[in-house]
This record gives structure tokens, C-alpha cells and sequence, in this order.
């Protein structure tokens, strides 16, 4: 298929990045009304039932499925799902929302490190500049105290979970991207799905025990229906969608949009303090993410040329 940069399929990407970016703070309103298990089953089973319909006519593939292709999947379930959602949602029980913001937009420079120090693949001066700002923002961050509700043992270790399930989310994108090449996305993250429901079940079983429902609110409920059908299905879907009709180096150009929408929706979501370190932090790790844009662009743009 020719790659056709139609309106449509930009509005595919940047809606794809932000939903994926509006998973940060929509984590810390789930991880504050339920327990973190509890609010991670229920995730995935509802991420499950929306992705059901998208993925409801390739379901005839999966006979034709390798060992190798289910190897993958569990992997993606146990990191992408399991590891991912628990990690997250401990995590921001800890931090501010623009912390976990600016600790997730590390993302991109933690996946070229996991790329280069596991699969072999090539350092370029590129790769390296977006994981030093990487580590770069975040010291600011640290240095700079978080924000004034966060202790200090709180925003160390609340940034280690977080961090932790950013590792996971890479697991999730270099795995992802190799069972991608056999069996479509939006499947995967289907199958992924439901498999990790039995896997969170027994944990989720063991917190509703001292878990009270009513104490709920509406909005909660609302947040925890977009963290299952917004960020892991629709994110899903658009993304992909917009991928497979987009040219390379206009898809690498996206990945900016998910900080920057994880940023806003944390200070619109949340109703936090802006501080002059939140941007700084940011505005730094944000620089490591437009490297690694253009890194991808210059990788997508070699393969068009071979």
C-alpha cells in the first residue's frame, strides 16, 4: 500500500499519541479511587471487550499462528499488560502526575538503549543525545524537588515504578514490533488482553477482599473505562490505523504528541501546581524525544532508498 498522508491519516496519529499520553494522569485518578490490582484486571477487561469488535475478523488467523508467535504474546502480556499496568498504577500512587508525565516521556530513549544493549542494533549519535537528556531531565526533575506534595522518598521510588514500567513498555514495543510482522497489531493487543486477565485475576481477587465499591465516584469510573477502552484500545487502533497508511518518517514525527499530551492532561486533569522544574525537566527529556523522531525519520527514510 502506498503511504498517502491524507488528513485523515495525521488525525489517526496525533489521535493515537495523546490517548496514549492521557494514560499517565487517567492512572493516578484509577490508582487513587481502587486498589492497583483491582483497577488493572478491570482494565484490561474492558481494553478487552473494545478491542473485541476490531479484532473480531482476524480471529481466523490465529490457527495459523506460530509457537513463536504465542511466545511472543506472553511476553507482551506479561510485561506489556501485567508488569506495565501494576508498576504504573503503584507508581503514580507515589508521584504527581506531571512527574509520572515526565518520567514516561522517557519512553522512546529507554527502548533505543533496550534496542541497542539487547537486539544488537546500531548506536548513533542521535540515540545516545536523546538518552543522555533523557537521564538529563529527570535528575532535574529530582533535583529540583518534584513538586511541593511529593516527600522525597515518595518521588524516588514512585519515579523507580514508573521508570520500571516504562522498561516494560519497551519490552512491549520490541516484542510487539516482531509479532507485529506476522500477525496484526490491534489482534495482539487483543490476545495480549485476554490472556493477562487470568494472570491479574488471583491479585485482583485478594484486594476487592478489603475493597469498597460505593466509595467510588462517577469519575473515577469514567477514568477507568477510558484507561481500558481509551489508551488500550482506541490508542491502539488509531495508531496503527495511521501507521499503515502513513510514510515512516511522518509517523516518527508523532512521537512527540504522547508528552506533550501526558504534560497537559496532568495539569488539566489533575489540577496540579505548574512549576518552573516540571518544564525544565521537560522541556529537556521532550528535546531527547524530537531527537529520537528524527532518528526514526532518517532510519525510514534509508529503507525507502534501499
Amino acid at each position: 500500500m502506498a503511504a498517502k498522508n491524507t488528513p485523515l491519516t495525521l488525525a489517526q496519529l496525533i489521535g493515537g499519541m495523546a490517548t496514549f499520553g492521557s494514560a499517565t494522569p487517567v492512572s493516578k485518578i484509577v490508582t487513587q479511587a481502587m486498589p492497583v490490582f483491582v483497577g488493572s484486571f478491570l482494565r484490561v477487561g474492558i481494553g478487552a471487550l473494545a478491542l473485541a469488535p476490531l479484532a473480531w475478523s482476524k480471529l481466523g488467523t490465529i490457527r495459523a499462528m506460530s509457537r513463536g508467535d504465542w511466545l511472543r504474546i506472553s511476553v507482551i502480556t506479561l510485561f506489556g499488560m501485567f508488569g506495565f499496568s501494576a508498576l504504573m498504577l503503584y507508581g503514580m500512587s507515589l508521584v504527581s502526575g506531571v512527574a509520572g508525565a515526565i518520567v514516561m516521556s522517557t519512553a522512546p530513549a529507554v527502548t533505543a538503549a533496550a534496542s541497542m544493549l539487547f537486539l544488537g542494533d546500531h548506536p548513533t549519535w542521535r540515540k545516545l543525545t536523546a538518552i543522555a537528556l533523557a537521564v538529563c531531565g529527570v535528575l532535574v526533575l529530582h533535583l529540583g524537588g518534584g513538586s511541593s506534595g511529593e516527600a522525597g522518598g515518595n518521588l524516588l521510588l514512585g519515579t523507580i515504578l514508573v521508570f520500571a514500567a516504562v522498561c516494560c513498555e519497551s519490552v512491549y514495543t520490541l516484542v510487539g514490533k516482531t509479532a507485529s510482522e506476522r500477525v496484526d497489531p490491534v489482534l495482539v493487543a487483543f490476545l495480549a488482553a485476554v490472556i493477562a486477565l487470568p494472570v491479574f485475576l488471583p491479585f485482583a481477587i485478594w484486594q476487592w477482599l478489603s475493597f469498597d465499591v460505593s466509595d467510588v465516584e462517577p469519575g473515577a469510573w469514567m477514568a477507568l473505562l477510558w484507561y481500558g477502552a481509551g489508551t488500550l484500545a482506541l490508542g491502539s487502533w488509531l495508531w496503527y490505523a495511521g501507521v499503515k497508511k502513513a510514510e515512516g518518517a511522518v509517523a516518527a514525527a508523532f512521537m512527540g504528541v504522547m508528552p506533550a499530551s501526558a504534560l497537559i492532561l496532568s495539569y488539566v486533569l489533575l489540577g496540579e501546581p505548574f512549576r518552573w522544574v516540571h518544564l525544565a525537566g521537560f522541556a529537556i527529556v521532550f528535546a531527547g524525544v524530537l531527537v529520537m523522531s528524527w532518528e526514526h525519520a532518517r532510519m525510514s527514510q534509508d529503507e525507502t532508498d534501499q
